[in-house]
């Protein structure tokens, strides 16, 4: 049976005046890699902090498997840590950097060493046992981190901005590697970043955090495309959101008045009336941007998308596709178009008037 559900209850942590962690409850299911995303200062590496035992909560529970870890000091929680400093000694080899926290077990020296093999080769390091840290590159170095915590077996293994010191390229590739080892492993991993894209990339589910408090938990596709908030659709990708006003309700959906234009939505998971001030979003990705009014489309769902002409206000080179931004009858509106053979379309060139599409069901009402 897979272990290492954790179970956090009504969870708080203040210092000073500062509320650090504001009454948090988030249950993390076995095997899952689990990632706490939010900006600077909202709590996450204290929430993972107090898992590890490191920080003493002012209330609440933590439980992993059902056990509460109130009493139980850190050393002795089924949990590990790998931090963004990975701290590993200079003055011992890599094999002995990973055994090290076997001293502290009751292990015999075949296991320990058997140990230490498999943690080495789960994370593609075991041709470098002999190798003192500073003869590794910053990933090798992320990688004996991994595998030091890793040898030890824990339940549960609490990951603080371990890429966080690695070039975007390294991260990119460490981030498949990470994602495919826990999924060989089957270790719950708590995760904790404020990049989106490792968030996006690596979970199987993510919580939002700001100001102490979580804000949303979902799958990575959840959370980009249903936003829960303004802020979580702010904070997670690139999006337009606007201020606007219910003009319109019917069992079909929504009219919603943003500046001058009247734009349908198909649905609506809140229960809005006529005159309330809500936010409307729509990430630019499912904006189509076309020469022509009807771009030679025929099916329902565009025949029945809301239309706005627009100029051209500026592009943004970005391979695969560019950046559009169009302006709207003082809309400003972002959208994507996609670079076919390598080339922006010949007919998007700045200051040209250009026709943007959004399907009904690409927009999201939100009320918060």
């Amino acid at each position: 049976m897979t272990r290492g559900a954790v179970s956090l209850t009504g969870l708080t942590k203040t210092f000073g005046d500062e509320v650090a962690v504001d009454g948090i409850d988030l249950d993390i299911g076995p095997g899952e890699f689990f990632s706490l995303l939010g900006p600077s200062g909202c709590g996450k590496t204290t929430t993972l902090r107090m898992i590890a035992g490191f920080e003493q909560p002012d209330s609440g529970t933590i439980r992993v498997d059902g056990r509460s870890l109130a009493e139980v000091p850190p050393h002795k929680r089924p949990v590990n840590t790998v931090f963004q400093s990975y701290a590993l000694f200079p003055f011992l080899t890599v094999e002995d950097n990973v055994a090290f926290g076997l001293r502290y077990q009751r292990t015999t020296r075949e296991e320990a060493r058997r140990r230490v093999v498999d943690a080495l080769e789960h994370v593609q390091m075991g041709g470098y046992a002999k190798r003192k840290p500073f003869q590794l590159s910053g990933g090798q170095q992320q990688r004996v981190a991994l595998a030091r915590a890793l040898v030890l077996e824990p339940m549960v293994l609490l990951l603080d901005e371990p890429m966080g010191a690695l070039d975007a390229k390294l991260r990119k590739q460490l981030q498949i590697e990470l994602r495919s080892l826990q999924q060989e492993i089957g270790t719950t991993f708590v995760y904790v970043t404020h990049d989106q894209e490792e968030a996006l990339t690596m979970s199987d589910r993510l919580a939002v955090m700001h100001q102490g408090r979580v804000m949303q938990v979902g799958t990575p596709s959840e959370v980009y495309s249903q936003p829960a908030s303004s802020y979580v659709a702010s904070f997670l990708g690139s999006t337009n959101l606007f201020p606007a006003t219910v003009t319109g309700v019917s069992p079909d959906g929504l009219v919603c008045r943003v500046r001058s234009h009247e734009l349908a939505v198909s649905k609506c998971e809140h229960d809005p009336a006529v005159g309330d001030e809500v936010s409307v979003m729509v990430r630019p990705e499912r904006v189509e941007v076309s020469p022509i009014a009807g771009g030679g489309r025929g099916d329902a769902d565009h025949e029945a998308a809301n239309v706005l002409s627009g100029q051209v206000e500026a592009l943004v080179f970005r391979g695969a596709h560019t950046g559009v931004i169009l302006d709207c009858d003082g809309l400003r509106l972002e959208a994507e178009v996609p670079n076919h053979r390598g080339e922006p379309p010949e007919w998007l060139v700045s200051g040209s008037t250009v026709h943007a599409r959004v399907s009904p069901t690409a927009l999201r009402v939100l009320v918060s």
